[in-house]
Order: structure tokens, then sequence, then C-alpha cells
């Protein structure tokens, strides 16, 4: 049986959801494909799950340290299970909204299946054979599993299974120091884990600037958080229940291991060579109006490597329907794409760092205002951290990176900025006092305090002009 829809979607995540929801209330006949449930990696194992886990972890750290406030009590007793209940009880909250009766409501046609093209044209999946003006694959990604010789023997954990430990493990070797392993590890570590972290870098976040990189690194050390750098696992065994991990000149057990190494898109059943699709390991291969190469087949989300966020896949899914439903006129524009990891400080970022910024121009002024200098984080004892905005002489903001409480708040001040391509100095104006976006503005203002400082001219100048007015004054 063929059956035609003027879209058709494949893979029910964040973008897969968004471009099928909008289609069909633009009138189009739309059907969208999941092999498993709809919601994808971030409500079942991502954003939903991860910061749902993370607050529970940051009450536990606030009751334990709550003496900095003259408050005592005893530590607290966690109880890890109910903690877990929490983190799904989120989930089903959340869920109804990426539901397969809210999508047939809206008049999508939802099918269960593992589908595949057999042609340019026609996607196959549960017998039927679905052909359409446009198809769109977003079937996002998975954890990337390093080849480690043991591993699979010795077992271990992703965030696939990690919100649904029925145990809390005493112990948690991380495998990956990026932003998965990095809030997972000071999550686990807050709630009662020991926690190793294993990073093939020299150091945390290595995709972040190498400051703010260091603030959480310093952070997670002191908070008592093991971390090994430059290291890689070459063996892992297993020694009376526990996993022996060989990192050549070192070895270290735990109870748990748990791999944060990247992601791998998810391309293998769908046989994309027959639909003159290509792709590499990266994902699948699309131009700028996210056309694959076959113009008639679009992809958006983790799938097509990238920027791997939700906000992303939601952003690329806008320019899909555009392209996909009408005329493929939209182009993407990836020059502000902000992003946080949410640790504690959080890690919150923007456009280019310092490094890329300088390797593109000459004339880069970096403005940095420290947490501690802003009243609102002193009063709540939360003065680690800062604000970077890297500027051009003539003001245009290149990047902004906050390391600090609340960053991945306080960035969107400076997201609108860059978006609507206002200078630096549009930052500087009245703030709420109080506050902790007050950083930003007290950024800001550095810039034109380093403008009359290297500006000896205007100096003369008004010292010129404010002798005179002491002169008239007399």
């Amino acid at each position: 049986m063929t059956v035609e829809y003027d879209l058709v979607v494949i893979g029910g995540g964040s973008a897969g959801l968004v471009v099928a929801s909008a289609a069909s209330q633009t009138g189009a006949k739309v059907a969208l494909v999941e092999k498993h449930r709809l919601g994808g990696d971030c409500l079942w194992f991502g954003c939903v799950p991860s910061k749902s886990l993370i607050q529970a972890s940051r009450i536990a750290y606030s009751v334990k340290h709550s003496d900095r406030f003259g408050i005592y009590t005893q530590p607290p007793d966690i109880d890890f299970t109910k903690t877990i209940h929490y983190v799904q009880d989120v989930i089903r909250a959340i869920e109804p909204n990426d539901s397969p009766e809210r999508f047939r409501g809206l008049g999508v046609n939802v099918i269960f299946g593992d589908g595949q093209f057999i042609d340019s044209k026609t996607f196959l999946v549960d017998g039927q054979k679905l052909t359409a003006r446009a198809f769109v694959i977003a079937t996002g990604s998975r954890p990337t599993i390093p080849d480690i010789e043991g591993l699979k023997e010795a077992g271990y954990l992703t965030n696939e299974q990690v919100f649904t430990l029925n145990h809390q493990p005493k112990s948690l070797a991380i495998i990956g120091a990026g932003p998965i392993g990095c809030e997972l590890g000071q999550a686990f570590h807050r709630l009662g884990t020991e926690v190793i972290l294993i990073s093939s870098q020299n150091g945390l976040l290595s995709k972040e600037d190498p400051e703010v990189a260091q603030v959480v690194e310093q952070q997670f050390i002191k908070e008592g958080i093991s971390i090994i750098n430059n290291s890689k696992v070459v063996k892992i065994e297993i020694n009376h229940n526990q996993k022996v991990l060989d990192l050549g000149n070192t070895k270290i057990s735990v109870d748990e291991i748990l791999v944060s190494a990247g992601r791998t898109p998810n391309l293998e059943s769908l046989n994309l060579e027959a639909a003159g699709v290509e792709f590499n390991n990266k994902g699948v291969q699309v131009n700028s109006k996210l056309q694959t190469t076959n113009p008639k087949i679009y992809a958006c989300g983790d799938v097509i490597g990238g920027y791997q966020f939700t906000h992303v896949a939601g952003y690329e899914a806008s320019i899909v329907i555009q392209n996909a439903l009408f005329f493929p006129l939209k182009k993407t524009n990836y020059r502000v794409i902000p992003w946080t990891t949410f640790t504690e400080p959080e890690v919150a970022r923007v456009g280019l760092t310092e490094k890329q910024a300088k390797e593109q121009y000459k004339d880069v002024i970096v403005l940095k205002q420290d947490f501690y200098h802003v009243d609102r984080a002193q009063a709540e004892n939360a003065t680690e951290g800062f604000a970077k905005i890297i500027t051009r002489s003539n003001g245009e903001i290149l990047g902004g990176h906050i390391v600090g409480v609340s960053a991945g708040e306080i960035i969107h001040e400076i997201v609108l900025a860059m978006t609507h391509k206002l200078p630096v100095s549009a930052l500087s104006g009245i703030h709420v006092y109080p506050t902790l976006s007050e950083v930003n503005s007290k950024a800001a203002l550095l810039f034109t305090k380093q403008k009359y400082a290297k500006n000896v001219r205007l100096q003369n100048i008004l010292k010129k002009f404010f002798s005179l007015l002491r002169g008239w004054s007399r």
C-alpha cells in the first residue's frame, strides 16, 4: 500500500516534533515515523532528566553547606531511589506535550516502526510505502561507545540508563569530561557517590574558554571530585565485583562506569544510499538550506552533527519547515548560537572565544567582570566566576562567556544584543539593583573605560576643559 503526504518526518525527537507540529498546523498532510517513543533524547535521556537530577543535587549541596549562612542542620539523608522517582515524575509531567495522542490530535499520522528508504522518493515502514513532496530526516544521535578492551564485558552506563538506576553506586568513573560528564559527575558526587572524571584533554570542557573551564575545574576539586587529565582508558577488568580501569600508568577501581565520550548519528537502518543521500560518521551532509544531496530530502538536529542542542534542533526545524513545504530559500545562520553547561558554577557561551576572535580580527577588546564585584553575588555567597565579553574596537560583540551563578539565564542579554547587532554599549543601560545581570552592564562599562584610557588626546582635552571651568568658577 502506498500513501502520499506533503511531508514525511522520520524521527520523533526535538527537531522532528517541531517540524511535524508546525507543518500539520499549516494544513499540510504529515506523517511522523518513530522507532520507539516520541520525545527523543531530550525528554527521556537528556535535558529533562539531567536538569531534574542536578536540581536535586544542588539542594543536597545547599543543605550540607548551609552553615555558610549561619544555618546548622544534620547532613542530608539522601534517598537515591526517591530522587530517581522525582526525575521520572518530571519526565511524566512533560511527556504529554510529546505524546502520540497530542500529535494525532493535530492531524499528524504517527507511525511507529523501523523504516527505510527503498528509492529516492519512497520510505517503507510497517508495510506501508510512504511518498511525499519532501522528507525530513531527524533521527537524532546516541552515545558513542569507545573501543576499549573489556568495556562491554565489564558493563557500563550511558545517559540512556543512568536516570533509571535502582541503586546508587558508591563509586563512579566517568569516561569523558565534556558537558554531560561534568554535569552528571557533579550531580552524583553531591548525592553521595565518589566520582572520578577521566579526561583525554588537558582539563574539563575542552570546547570552552580555558579561563572558564578552569573555574569549573577548581570548583570540582574543591568539592572533592577526582579529575584525571590527559588520560585514556586502555583496558577494563573485573576484580571482586569491582570494575578496574587501566589508564596505562595507573589503575582505578569503581562500582560503575559512565561513558560520556561524544555522540554518534542514528543512520544505520535508513538505507540512505537508496535515496541518494550522502553521509559520513559525523552525520548526514546538508547545505545551508538543510537539504541533503537529494534536494527533496532535508535533515536537521543531531543527525547532521554540528551544534547538538535541543534549541538548535528547534531552530533548524524552523528552517526546514519553510524550505520543505514552500520554497527552499531560507538559509541557516549560526552566528549567534548560545549554550549552557549546567554545572555549578554554570557555564554559558555565545559566539567566538577570545582565541578565535584574535585569530580573525586585529582590533579585539576583552571585557572581563568578576562576580566578586557584583553585589547580588556577594549577597548569595556566589562570587566565583566572571563574565567575559569579546568585542572589536567599534563595539561589535563577537562573543560572550559567563561562568558563575545563573550564567544560563544571564547570557541571553548578550545573545539578544548580538542577534540585533547592537554595540556592547547597549548592555550598559539601567539594570535593576541588586541583580546578577549587573555583571553584564559592569563588563560593558569597561569598554568605555578602556577606550578612554587609550585616548590620550581626549584625556588632554578634558583636562584643559575642566581646568578652564575651575578658572571661571573663581
